[in-house]
């Protein structure tokens, strides 16, 4: 399996300069590497999903939030990456966000030819491009790199779970292991340019029988677009995903007298009508809770206090119901016409969003979403996404410790110490308990 590698886009990067692509027959000759940052316009990232439409990613082309160019307006461009010549010029079936949904290159195109893709705006020169055509692989390969086995059994699975992460290794056991305990089947961790230990975490946790799938996905700020490619990639592989962070843990108050943890808690979410295509859920937003360095009991047996207020939303998200444009907010998707949202008020999202300060200032190296700006950029000061009461810069404001804690909730520290003992999330506690692949069964 490929490790995680780490990947910066500051410097330069070497593109074949698909401003070269000619009309599909013509040769392209005299041709130079381009020389781009990442702050320019570039076609990022594509995949072949199943159906054989082509998702194409690119940053500079829907450049507003909820302003899209009108997929006629955008032509999908297939040619070869050793002369330039124009294999294919098609339109675009869809145009969201970073997102262009396109048809494939003509059946008639040789497949041992490399090609690459690019996108073009009408009356503009193609867009340089990172991304190749690749032909569809086989069924019943892999959907992703990982560290699962061959053993590892294949199949559709009822609830998966979605993340993103950069550098945040040492909180994934406990959101696995946890997750997994309440009904999560399989988990897939995008990672973001990632320089900590995670290919060991992702090694130990499959070693340990859980279904963990990891994906290099190294584009800064482009979480929308790496939720709409889980979304499409994943469909035939998981009835429902949710996308949280490794700081967010699902939870139902209805649990606390529950002596062990069942699957059946998660997936009776999924206990719903056919029309319904999406569950949303709260979010509650814990504070630090008096704790000055990370929680050696681990994060939700560590942080305890919240704010009153429940504000925001995480989805639970049927697959098969989500829309063709593959549009998200992150908290949420478009779905097709015919499927709708409910809200579940039974199942929360406990959000450790405020941790100790070490932990938590690492939030001002960057945002992951296109969306949203960063916190040491002083645009949008009043943006929900912001800190209360912090400034532009990662300087601990007095008092920290102790800000947000408006509600003790023990909750789940009580009930997961009933489960697993005192402070799983970093091991102290070790309880051999039935895993997520039939007949295994793992420690905490």
């Amino acid at each position: 399996p490929e490790p995680a590698r780490a990947h910066r886009h500051d410097a330069p990067l070497v593109l074949f300069p698909a401003s070269t692509v000619g009309n599909a027959g013509d040769g392209a000759s005299g041709r130079s590497p381009e020389m781009l940052k990442w702050s320019d316009r570039i076609v990022y990232e594509s995949v072949v999903i199943v159906g054989g439409d082509v998702l194409v990613f690119a940053k500079g082309v829907n450049r507003r939030k909820k302003v899209n160019r009108a997929a006629a307006d955008i032509r999908c461009l297939y040619y070869r990456a050793d002369a330039g010549n124009a294999v294919a010029s098609l339109p675009a079936t869809t145009s969201a966000q970073q997102v262009f949904r396109c048809p494939p290159p003509p059946a008639t195109t040789p497949v041992d030819l490399e090609l690459r893709v690019t996108l073009a705006v009408v009356g503009e020169q193609p867009i340089p491009s990172l991304a190749t055509y690749d032909l569809p692989r086989r069924r019943d390969s892999p959907p992703m790199s990982s560290h699962v086995t061959e053993s590892t059994p294949s199949g559709k699975r009822l609830i998966c779970a979605c993340t993103m992460v950069r550098d945040v290794a040492k909180f994934l056991r406990e959101w696995v292991v946890y997750h997994a305990a309440v009904g999560v089947d399989r988990f897939y961790v995008y990672d973001n340019g990632s320089e900590d230990d995670l290919v060991d975490q992702v090694r130990h946790l499959t070693s340990d029988g859980f279904e963990v799938f990891t994906m290099s996905w190294p584009w800064p700020k482009t979480l929308e677009a790496a939720l709409s490619y889980s979304a499409a990639v994943h469909r035939d592989s998981c009835e429902w995903m949710v996308f949280i962070d490794v700081d967010e843990f699902l939870f139902s108050p209805h649990w606390v007298h529950s002596e062990n943890p069942t699957k059946s808690m998660l997936h009776s979410i999924t206990t719903v009508g056919e029309d319904i295509g999406q569950v949303s859920m709260w979010c509650a937003d814990f504070g630090p809770s008096g704790q000055t360095a990370h929680p050696k009991e681990g994060v939700i047996q560590g942080y305890t206090c919240r704010r009153q207020i429940m504000e925001r939303r995480k989805s639970l998200v049927r697959l098969g119901a989500v829309d063709r444009s593959l549009t998200n907010s992150v908290h949420y998707f478009l779905l097709q016409p015919g499927f709708r949202s409910k809200w579940n008020t039974r199942v929360r999202v406990n959000h450790y969003k405020y941790q100790a300060w070490d932990e938590f200032k690492v939030k001002f190296r960057r945002r992951a979403s296109t969306y949203t700006v960063d916190w040491t950029n002083k645009k949008n000061p009043r943006s929900n996404d912001r800190t209360p009461g912090l400034g532009f810069e990662a300087v601990e404001p007095a008092g920290w410790p102790h800000r947000f804690c408006e509600v003790n909730d023990t909750l789940l520290r009580d009930v997961t110490r009933r489960w697993y003992g005192l402070g799983f999330g970093n091991k102290l506690g070790r309880r051999r308990i039935i895993g997520t692949t039939p007949g295994s069964s793992y420690n905490v």
